[in-house]
């Protein structure tokens, strides 16, 4: 009698354990923190915050933005690379720092492949080329004709030497044969804003930081940056209308340090789709210029792997550095 209870407290010991384990293993059996490396406000922020929102409430635990800016998006992710590969430190970073700061920057402190695993792709910006209302082209080329008359007359303003709506510019300029003066600025915002002032004549810019101009008439768009029109600008032709073969696609993406657990990834990858399909999730992002962008871990691996070498060859064409 004795051993039988002896046996049956040890097998209940067992059970109770290997269930203990079993709820450790599950994840995420803890919050999860998703790191934006720029700063709270932008559109990579508010992106971030809309899906871990949706995320939190689809596995039970929340998922934490935390901004962590700085060397244009390199110290956030140099941070992540380095983070234990758990899925408990996720990063959601756009093109302009996973791609392009590779070539741009002498020393980005992380390999954007070997110190990544794609998780999924989550959204796309409208870029668009705007001008003062007074600027006297309509469209694309309408400035390509003007521009060809007088070579380094007009002005285009960027966020900054190096910054994605600085080498779309020179993309433009490579593209069409005109000859534009670049304006570098200290951010997005300073740069639209002399734009509205008419400080400056033009500028490429996400919607994200100009839709609210564009609606109220204070800028106009000559052209879409992407490949396709974007949803919040219907009407709004693409620069690849007029300018064969051009366009570029800003995007947003969800990647984990290498070496974190394949069922985790594909864990989340559902859990990111799910959240693109749900309403409210595609009518905030609406909100800030952005679209949905379902892609798979290994559809995303492969945008990258795309991307490097096609935006070092624009950043070396465009003679930007920045230490």
């Amino acid at each position: 009698m004795l051993a039988t209870r002896r046996a049956a407290l040890v097998l209940a010991a067992c059970a109770a354990a290997c269930g203990l384990a079993q709820a450790q293993d599950k994840y995420p059996s803890r919050p999860v923190t998703v790191v934006v490396p720029q700063a709270a406000g932008g559109a990579n922020d508010a992106i971030a915050r809309v899906v871990a929102q949706k995320i939190s409430e689809q596995l039970g635990q929340q998922f934490i933005v935390d901004n962590r800016p700085g060397a244009g998006g390199n110290v956030g992710t140099a941070y992540v690379a380095k983070a234990k590969p758990d899925g408990y430190t996720l990063m959601l970073t756009t093109n302009s720092t996973q791609v392009i700061n590779p070539s741009l920057y002498k020393n980005v402190g992380f390999d954007p492949v070997k110190d990544f695993e794609p998780v999924a792709g989550v959204a796309t910006a409208g870029y668009v080329l705007v001008a003062n209302p007074s600027f006297p082209a309509k469209n694309v080329s309408e400035l390509v004709a003007l521009a060809k008359k007088s070579p380094g007359k007009y002005m285009i303003a960027s966020a900054g030497n190096g910054t994605l709506n600085h080498l779309i510019g020179e993309m433009l300029g490579k593209a069409t044969g005109i000859e534009l003066v670049h304006v570098p600025y200290k951010g997005a915002s300073a740069a639209v804003t002399d734009v509205v002032a008419g400080q400056v004549q033009l500028s490429v810019q996400s919607l994200p930081s100009s839709l609210q101009f564009i609606r109220s008439g204070k800028l106009k768009v000559l052209g879409v940056v992407n490949e396709k029109r974007v949803g919040a600008l219907p009407d709004s032709p693409t620069i690849g209308e007029t300018v064969k073969g051009f366009g570029s696609t800003p995007w947003y993406a969800l990647f984990a340090p290498a070496g974190t657990p394949k069922a985790v990834i594909e864990q989340l990858q559902v859990a990111v789709n799910k959240a693109l399909d749900s309403k409210d999730v595609q009518e905030k992002l609406a909100g800030v210029g952005t679209e949905p962008w379902k892609e798979s871990a290994a559809q995303l691996a492969t945008v990258v792997h795309d991307d490097l070498p096609r935006w070092a060859r624009i950043v070396k064409e465009s003679g930007a550095t920045v230490d």
